[in-house]
């Protein structure tokens, strides 16, 4: 190795995800030397813009993983449990986005704006980035936790169509084009019968409706999602014992997921102080002002970085905790910019670690 730029391998660059991501390193710093598209061999072949250059996309193979300094992961569960160690052997530092590493203890999860110093610390040479849902809400969290001391949070998440990739945005577009213009609505199941068999990923029909459901039956009748967001809150804030009961719910929206949050302290609170909290914090937008319409939704927020706060509120019958909405872009600081922004700070911190001439070794741990 040489004092040269890393070089960057982006797994899964044709997704949805992919696609916010490439925008996302064109429009960061230029930290990159070579950046490497790899995706499944049916899309090899496809050229990609990035840094305003056209890309070609390579076949994930262990040859393609050769001289990859850091490789971002944006692809399932199960093909990233399988290759992400590879590519680790091989000498690269992962950051996953998917579920496979969140629960691993020897993998830090890792935000950024809470616990960027977790990252200094990754025995399987892998960093995993939490889920979209738990990324909306993290950021304000994390930051009133800091002043206040969390003790409780009960959050209903309101996901958007995008959290089920390609096939979910696709799904709810058909919908919608199937009940417009109607009268749907107003009888029981007329909804579902006109959406018929076109669910897509999802139980029943999304358009004019909301289904209180999203992940994979887990103990107890509660959802995958559900518990991702309570173990994942918990890991990031560092907080094992922390009391968190989680209902997510799938929302007729493209993109932008939102939540409503109750979140319970251990010293009292006051609005005044959380406004400055959140109107200071890294990440965070407040957008607080419900007497002239001013509150976050999803459809104002779609594109942009920054978890959005606002609807905050003092407990009616608790001095110590606070109700508050968020949203933010789950493709992109929900998956995207959070794995950006985790990969530019093990650059950034370990081109200012002296360890050796080569970016690429001090990488490594």
């Amino acid at each position: 190795m040489t004092s040269a730029k890393p070089t960057l391998a982006v797994v899964g660059a044709t997704g949805a995800v992919g696609a916010v991501l490439l925008q996302t390193l064109t429009h960061h710093a230029d930290v990159w030397g070579e950046i490497r598209l790899l995706a499944s061999p049916r899309s090899a072949g496809r050229k990609l813009a990035v840094r305003g250059e056209e890309c070609e996309v390579l076949a994930l193979t262990e040859e393609a993983l050769d001289g990859v300094d850091l490789a971002l992961f944006l692809v399932p569960e199960a093909v990233a449990a399988r290759w992400a160690p590879i590519a680790a052997a091989k000498g690269a530092v992962v950051v996953d986005t998917s579920t496979a590493f969140r629960a691993d203890p020897d993998v830090p999860l890792v935000v950024p704006e809470i616990n960027p110093h977790a990252v200094r610390v990754r025995p399987r040479g892998i960093v995993a980035s939490p889920g979209c849902s738990t990324l909306a809400l993290i950021v304000a969290v994390g930051a009133l936790h800091a002043e206040f001391g969390l003790t409780e949070l009960v959050v209903t998440a309101q996901q958007a169509a995008s959290a089920a990739g390609s096939p979910g945005t696709e799904a709810l577009r058909r919908q919608l084009a199937l009940v417009a213009g109607s009268e749907l609505g107003t009888h029981p199941g007329d909804v579902r019968r006109a959406v018929g068999d076109h669910t897509g990923p999802f139980p029943g029909p999304l358009a004019l409706n909301v289904l209180p459901w999203s992940g994979a039956l887990a103990a107890d009748g509660w959802s995958s999602e559900e518990l991702g967001i309570r173990d994942e809150t918990r890991r990031i804030l560092d907080l094992p014992g922390l009391r968190v009961a989680a209902t997510c719910v799938r929302v007729p929206v493209v993109t932008g997921h939102s939540a409503s949050v109750h979140a319970r302290f251990e010293r009292p609170v006051t609005v005044a102080r959380a406004h400055e909290i959140l109107a200071t914090s890294p990440g965070v937008v407040l957008y607080d002002d419900p007497g002239t319409g001013d509150f976050p939704t999803p459809a104002d927020v779609v594109g942009t970085d920054p978890t959005w706060v606002g609807r905050v509120r003092r407990s009616m019958d608790d001095e110590r905790a606070l109700e508050f909405f968020v949203c933010g872009d789950n493709l992109r600081k929900g998956a995207a910019l959070n794995a950006v922004q985790i990969a530019e700070r093990i650059v950034g911190q370990s081109a200012g670690s002296g360890v050796g001439d080569g970016l690429g070794q001090a990488l490594r741990p």
